[in-house]
């Protein structure tokens, strides 16, 4: 089965910068996205960034000219870039996957962001 797992998260100083990844493993059939999520205490989970199976990306206006999604296909692996964190970046990122038969979501990694 497939299985997501994450990782890059971690503590960082305010204007900082952190690289998260999520690789996949197993059986993967071609998929339709891949997004990272995240969610702050005491909020809902917010879509950050999103990159299609054809290479177009969107972004949250929060995250817009300070972070860059990626993908590796042939590692099934994509990554996302922030810079310029700030305390309001502070939760726990969550990676997705999206294909044409099942959607898929990693364990999370924290960020936290200090002032």
């Amino acid at each position: 089965q497939v299985q997501l797992v994450e990782s890059g998260g971690g503590l960082v100083q305010a204007g900082g910068s952190l690289r998260l990844s999520c690789a996949a493993s197993g059986t993967i059939f071609t998929f339709n996205a891949m997004d990272w999520y995240r969610q702050a205490p005491g909020k809902q989970r917010e879509l950050v960034a999103t990159i299609t199976r054809t290479g177009n990306t969107n972004y949250a206006d929060s995250v817009k000219g300070r972070f860059t999604i990626s993908r590796d296909s042939a590692k099934n692996t994509v990554h996302l870039q922030m810079n310029s964190l700030n305390a309001e970046d502070t939760a726990v990122y969550y990676c997705r996957l999206t294909t044409v038969v099942n959607t898929y979501w990693g364990q999370g990694t924290q960020v936290t962001v200090s002032s």
